[in-house]
């Protein structure tokens, strides 16, 4: 997805197709700025690792702290564990989502930094790889990583449609109705 970058709230005080100034010094700030920037775009694709990691972590463990329940005993209870996996993986669902976009912003801001820079290399890897419209060359990963979620999504779904007491519910609900009636 690419993501439009307003480029007056890019660049400051150069023309829009000026080039390399002969100001040393706004050359020098701008090469800071982009490795800065480069490094921090960075930073975000490792935090969202991280809170890949995690939830990961925490779907697994629930799903074995199921399984370890499903072997030693059937508490009525494991329904809501599997209604907090469920609400967990949505969770990182979104939070996959946010990240992309977040990423996609980014590095469309290094991809226009880098036409006022003498070389363009992360511009020319998006090109080489086709900007992503080609699955041969590069799937990007946020589109890999997505389905992840919706793995251990069903996985919870099961346990919570095993596990569920509807017809407790059920019965619940046929009292409730009887005594409204009477």
């Amino acid at each position: 997805m690419m993501v439009d970058v307003p480029k007056g709230k890019l660049w400051n005080d150069i023309q829009e197709g000026a080039t390399y100034p002969p100001n040393e010094k706004w050359h020098s700030h701008l090469l800071d700025q982009y490795k800065l920037y480069v490094e921090m775009a960075d930073r975000i694709s490792q935090r969202r690792t991280n809170a890949n990691t995690y939830f990961l972590s925490v779907n697994s463990a629930i799903l074995a702290f199921v399984g370890y329940l499903t072997t030693a005993a059937s508490p009525s209870y494991m329904w809501l564990l599997a209604l907090a996996g469920c609400m967990l993986t949505l969770f990182w669902y979104n939070i996959i989502i946010s990240y992309r976009n977040l990423n996609s912003a980014k590095w469309q801001v290094v991809q226009d930094i880098e036409k006022r820079l003498p070389i363009s290399p992360y511009d020319a890897e998006w090109d080489a790889v086709q900007r992503g419209g080609n699955p041969k060359l590069y799937r990007p990963i946020s589109h890999i990583e997505s389905w992840v979620p919706g793995v251990f999504l069903f996985l919870h779904l099961i346990v919570f449609l095993r596990t569920f007491p509807l017809a407790d519910v059920v019965g619940a609900f046929h009292r409730f109705y009887a005594c409204t009636i009477t």
